[in-house]
């Protein structure tokens, strides 16, 4: 690879890093091209999109964004790395493993993921991340939270004119 190639790729990575909050670098390594292509076809269905790169070229890229933001992220910098971007934090997550449920393997490795600033580094953090709740989620959370009093209020103001209508009718009886 020229110099003017590498800066074409440093270019791109720049481009994915900016566009996606959230980022995760696995280990592809001992994958055979089948499964490499199944798994690429996966991340494409769920829209995650799947790059390959040297390290030295994403380091490059991460640093020229903002060095120290990522710096958690360059000792997981090593072996084969390939890139999985998502709008989803937590669809690569999701990716991983169940790939490696259905194929009966130990690969992709997450070696670290880049979630709205915060830094998971090592396999051993998949299960959390496969538990992480999108923005939307939380804000339906809280929207149904707020709602909550507001429908308690409600039922009890209807509750309550039943709660006089069945006195008056039983008062309306007694009249009678």
């Amino acid at each position: 690879m020229n110099k003017d190639q590498k800066n074409e790729v440093i270019e791109a990575l720049k481009e994915k890093f900016n566009q996606y909050n959230n980022f995760y670098v696995t280990n592809t390594e001992a994958l055979t091209v089948e499964q490499v292509g199944k798994l690429r076809r996966i991340c494409f269905n769920k829209n995650v999109e799947m790059k390959v790169a040297k390290n030295t070229l994403i380091k490059k890229a991460l640093e020229s964004i903002d060095a120290e933001r990522f710096s958690g992220v360059y000792e997981s910098l090593n072996g084969v790395t390939a890139l999985m971007f998502s709008e989803n934090p937590k669809e690569p997550a999701l990716i991983i493993s169940t790939f490696r449920s259905e194929s009966k393997t130990e690969k992709p490795v997450l070696k670290a993921a880049y979630i709205d600033s915060d830094v998971f580094v090592g396999d051993d953090q998949l299960g959390t991340l496969k538990t992480l709740k999108s923005k939307q989620d939380l804000i339906g959370e809280i929207i149904g939270l707020l709602q909550s009093p507001a429908k308690n209020v409600i039922s009890g103001l209807n509750a309550g004119n039943k709660l006089a209508g069945l006195v008056k009718a039983l008062e309306e009886r007694a009249q009678a």
